[in-house]
């Protein structure tokens, strides 16, 4: 929020005067104001529709007989209709501020006077998302030629008492069926997908990774790993993994592995704060031989698991235990780990991409098995579903647009007021 500052010029004043003397009663009606003391109230002016009539003149040519028509504009293309501003407001209630069609009719009812069937709540929803079909294609193309990109399919909520790598993973559930949440996001743009499938054959149908040349940051899902971008793991999932192994393990090496990373990270910090551009080769040196020497004594406290000759072990991986697995990960990429230290445009977390999942879930909403009638929501969080694809590829692609517009500090409901007359807006690409 911000501070009420006083305004030089007000839109209204209201005098208030003084009738007679609280004393005696004398009246004061006529006796000249000594002083006024003044103070200022914002307030709303009364909400309500306005109707624009648009006339379109037709004259003919005296000259060659042809009746000429006036060009009305784009969008009034029907002899009564809303306007782009209430059907911005439409879709900004249900996508922007994730409320279900029931409480947005509820709303414009109440505060605007303006009766909404749930009809054209959600026609007005699919109205946008044909419209920013080009502004989605247009957002991609800059997502995929960005230097660095965070990429996500899911909601990790942390239950420590589980085991680390276990998260709970929720995707979306669309007729009934679990479908993955995917972002591809930075600090400027966002992009949502929704695919039946979490891996390699949903990356691949998204088509950023496959093409993809920046830097990637992801958590440890194997998938990203056949692709030839740059990668950086995220280490926010690292330390919360550490964490579980200091507390349920007892090992001292994850305990050290926590602090170095976060040194270095508070390393970094300081030094974006003097000015430098990059830690001094004495700095990184030392780092990374203190991470090796870590993770040297986790392999001594952690050996492979033994091999039973009586009972060999099935064809595959043998199972091992959760500190060897994270131990493995991190000497094995262990340039992806330790990427933010050497690039400063490389943040040290995934959190980007977290940020940008997690509010998708709050959404809510009910879709009925027929593909245009759909009734008020329930919570997508607890138990809501989508009962159409195409409702929940509309909420991704308008609720990425919304994210972008966000991102880059665009006032969210003129732009969609834009997309209603015809002319969407597009965003940059990077910041300039």
């Amino acid at each position: 929020g911000s501070t009420l500052e006083w305004c030089e010029e007000v839109d209204e004043v209201f005098i208030h005067p003084v009738v007679d003397c609280k004393s005696c009663g004398t009246s004061l009606k006529f006796v000249e104001v000594l002083n006024l003391r003044c103070s200022q109230v914002y307030e709303l002016p009364p909400i309500k529709l306005v109707v624009h009539e648009h006339q379109a003149e037709e004259k003919c040519c005296p000259n060659c007989g042809v009746v000429n028509q006036g060009k009305l504009p784009a969008f009034v293309n029907s002899l009564v209709q809303y306007g782009p501003g209430i059907k911005g407001l439409m879709v900004y209630l249900m996508e922007g501020q994730l409320l279900p069609s029931e409480r947005a009719r509820e709303l414009l009812q109440e505060v605007i006077g303006c009766e909404i069937s749930e009809a054209t709540l959600y026609n007005t929803r699919m109205r946008c998302y044909e419209e920013l079909a080009a502004v989605s294609a247009y957002i991609k193309s800059g997502i995929q030629v960005a230097p660095v990109v965070h990429f996500a399919d899911e909601i990790a909520l942390r239950f420590p008492q589980r085991a680390f790598h276990q998260a709970d993973e929720t995707g979306m559930r669309v007729k009934s069926k679990l479908m993955w949440l995917h972002v591809a996001c930075n600090g400027w743009l966002t992009a949502y997908f929704i695919d039946p499938k979490r891996g390699q054959l949903a990356m691949d149908a998204i088509d950023i990774l496959p093409n993809f040349e920046g830097v990637s940051v992801h958590d440890g899902l194997a998938s990203y790993g056949k692709y030839d971008s740059t990668h950086a793991l995220c280490n926010a999932h690292h330390l919360r993994e550490l964490r579980f192994i200091v507390e349920r393990y007892e090992q001292d090496w994850a305990d050290d592995m926590m602090t170095l990373l976060v040194e270095i990270k508070t390393n970094i910090a300081i030094a974006q704060a003097a000015g430098e551009t990059t830690l001094t080769l004495t700095q990184i040196a030392d780092f990374e031989r203190r991470y090796q020497e870590i993770i040297e004594a986790g392999l001594i406290a952690n050996p492979p698991p033994p091999i039973d000759l009586d009972f060999p072990t099935p064809k595959g991986r043998r199972k091992q235990t959760p500190p060897k697995n994270l131990l493995d990960r991190l000497q094995l990429y262990q340039s992806a780990v330790l990427l933010f230290m050497h690039d400063w445009r490389v943040p040290f977390d995934n959190n980007q991409a977290e940020r940008d999942l997690r509010m998708m879930k709050l959404k809510q909403r009910r879709i009925d098995s027929e593909e245009t009638s759909e009734l008020c929501a329930t919570r997508q969080k607890i138990s809501g579903t989508f009962r159409s694809v195409e409702g929940a590829q509309q909420f991704c692609r308008i609720r990425g647009y919304i994210s972008t517009l966000r991102k880059q500090g665009i006032q969210v409901l003129d732009a969609l007021k834009l997309v209603f007359m015809e002319t969407p807006l597009f965003p940059s690409l990077q910041p300039e």
